[in-house]
């Protein structure tokens, strides 16, 4: 019985290590090449703007279908057109950071595609958020609270 099991494992095992060296990369598969894979938003306000658009080329020869983004944590969210890209034609994923989130951040964006050389590719944002009174403090004038803007706060 245990010389069955050995053979069983030898034969399995000898397909398995056959079949992986028969596989050959695709000359034709489609490549995702990034103008920039890191975005450093530098000093952003409050509740800014934290969106940035990565713009992609397909220098592969098929078309290249994104089939997923996921960024590392709820408060960036990446977006991308399901539509394919044809060889020599430019896309974007658009991440978003939620800026209500004070401090420093560095978060990543795993982009998953057909692409040939490793299938798999991670997008990088950075930067810091302004606390909402270092933000605040840059408004021009101050109106106390309730009170109109064509109200005169002095009498």
């Amino acid at each position: 019985m245990k010389n069955l099991l050995a053979a069983l494992v030898f034969v399995f095992g000898g397909t398995l290590v056959v079949n992986a060296q028969d596989t050959k990369p695709n000359p034709n598969a489609p490549e995702i090449v990034f103008e920039q894979e890191i975005h450093d938003f530098g000093t952003i306000d409050y509740a800014g703007d934290g969106t940035y658009a990565f713009k992609f080329t397909n220098t592969g020869k098929e078309p290249l279908l994104i089939t997923d983004c996921k960024g590392s944590c709820g408060c960036t969210v990446p977006k991308w057109s399901k539509e394919p890209v044809t060889k020599g034609q430019s896309g974007y994923i658009n991440v978003s950071y939620d800026t209500k989130r004070q401090g420093p951040f560095t978060k990543t964006v795993t982009v998953t595609s057909n692409a040939g050389a490793g299938m798999t590719k991670v997008l990088t944002i950075k930067g810091v958020v302004k606390s909402q009174e270092q933000t605040d403090d840059q408004t021009p004038i101050k109106k106390p609270a309730g009170m109109s803007p064509l109200e005169n706060p002095v009498k």
